[in-house]
């Protein structure tokens, strides 16, 4: 089986790029982020602190979370339910950073991570696919962007959706969610030794879909 893993900050287009990718590749797409925003909508819904580890460790073993395929989409289930939209908010996101940052959660995660390499070609993306899920994938590829850009990508995408969404906030948060992310003790955020570096603030979307294409199918021909 081929194993692309795609790492990154929040923001960077990450999951589209990677999912359209896996589609033109006939790979399987596995959006790891969106375990952990089912986690921690698992503590929103709980009325836990995402920040209080042991009451989340606790909330673990009664959690259930599943990832299914529909006509080639991924849908990602918690206890049984349907949570792919409700897990694509800005407080999910921040709440998916803290929970990410303990390590129970993170292994309370790994196999079933892991466990979708094993059957089918994939393409993964996340923040440590390529150094902690997958340390033998293939192509390893860490796609980034300023903050900056990503902020005014992530405000259009939220006005395209009809919410309302200040820069300068959203810009915060994600220079926030990038120090979180990669100062945590437990698989922080980096590039693996061996990752191709891309940095997409210069490019259109179907510009780094073409590239990131063009370097898996460099690496697996």
């Amino acid at each position: 089986m081929i194993a692309v893993a795609i790492d990154g900050p929040a923001g960077a287009g990450k999951s589209t790029i990677a999912r359209k990718a896996a589609s033109e590749l006939g790979y399987i797409y596995v959006d790891t982020g969106a375990i952990y925003r089912a986690v921690g909508l698992a503590c929103t819904q709980k009325k836990i602190d995402p920040s209080d580890s042991e009451k989340v460790v606790e909330m673990l073993p009664e959690t259930e979370i599943s990832i299914v395929f529909f006509n080639g989409e991924q849908h990602v289930l918690l206890d049984d339910k349907d949570v792919s939209s409700e897990i694509r908010t800005e407080k999910a996101s921040m709440t998916a950073s803290k929970v990410s940052a303990i390590p129970e959660v993170r292994k309370f995660l790994l196999d079933l991570q892991r466990n979708f390499a094993k059957n089918d070609n994939v393409v993964m993306d996340g923040r440590d696919i390529g150094t902690v899920v997958l340390p033998n994938a293939q192509v390893k590829i860490f796609l980034t962007a300023s903050p900056e850009t990503r902020a005014k990508r992530r405000v259009l995408q939220l006005k395209e959706k009809g919410e309302t969404a200040d820069y300068n906030t959203v810009l915060a948060d994600i220079i926030q969610r990038d120090y979180d992310d990669s100062h945590r003790e437990i698989a922080p955020l980096k590039a693996a030794d061996s990752a191709v570096m891309v940095d997409t603030s210069e490019l259109t979307l179907e510009q780094s879909i073409a590239k990131i294409i063009s370097i898996i199918k460099e690496h697996i021909e």
